[in-house]
């Protein structure tokens, strides 16, 4: 039996880990590391740096080729065939680490169960016939750090929030009855796709981290900014994760 700790890291920042993850990664007999290639080393990097800042004794840590998910065709179906490719990587660096069973952790950006496919691949894991028992250290989710560094509410007075993604955002819209709505998974710029009139944004990338970047205003003024600021920054580091919040003024005073 493989016994495999999903863990959320937050956003990155060593500090965001719960003591719960900190004592999952030193239980562990393993910690699996993807790499997503040279132009991405930094994701890696800062997994290297999160488990020399926390772990208390010499756990094996196994680094392996992320598969590339095929950009082209239908959306859904691509995804899933990555899923299954990225479940048979996984398979094979647990077969040669743990030959004879034992606890694998995988860190996992954020939370496991919000934006985040690690659930449904180790589901494709499970179906496959591993033996595997899953179990999931909540992380802060950058919506949590978002907020946090802006120092703002998330939802409006007793009223929701809704979490989308930047795909959706773009193809349909500002959502139906929605007054917050937080983009994740954005390639860059679908708030573009949006009337700005009456629309505030909340930026932030590399949340919690060094070189952590914020933005506010309304969109009309604060788009280009927040363009051209994640572009200089995608090409400074390779690599950029960045969330925002978007506010339409219904006469709220807490919008």
């Amino acid at each position: 039996m493989i016994h495999l700790d999903l863990i959320g890291i937050g956003t990155g920042n060593p500090d965001h880990l719960t003591l719960a993850a900190v004592q999952a990664m030193n239980a562990a007999d393993v910690i699996l590391l993807p790499d997503k290639g040279a132009d991405k080393a930094g994701l890696i990097d800062v997994r290297r740096t999160i488990c020399a800042a926390v772990l208390t004794r010499a756990v094996p840590q196994v680094e392996f080729a992320m598969p590339v998910r095929d950009g082209a065709g239908d959306y859904a179906g691509a995804v899933n065939a990555w899923h299954h490719a990225i479940a048979g990587v996984w398979q094979a660096a647990l077969a040669q680490a743990l030959p004879q069973g034992g606890r694998a952790a995988l860190l996992v950006w954020g939370d496991p169960a919000l934006y985040d496919s690690s659930l449904r691949i180790a589901a494709h894991l499970a179906g496959q016939g591993l033996p595997l028992s899953i179990h999931v250290v909540p992380g802060i989710t950058s919506v949590q750090a978002l907020t946090a560094a802006h120092a703002i509410p998330l939802n409006p007075l007793a009223g929701p929030v809704t979490i989308t993604t930047g795909r959706l955002l773009r193809a349909h819209g500002w959502p139906p009855g929605a007054l917050h709505v937080v983009v994740m998974l954005d390639a860059g710029g679908a708030f573009r796709a949006l009337d700005p009139a009456g629309i505030a944004i909340w930026w932030g990338a590399y949340l919690g981290m060094a070189q952590q970047a914020l933005e506010h205003g309304p969109l009309a003024q604060a788009a280009p900014r927040i363009l051209a600021r994640r572009a200089a920054l995608r090409a400074q580091h390779g690599w950029i994760m960045d969330i925002y919040l978007l506010k339409k003024d219904k006469g709220d005073a807490s919008c």
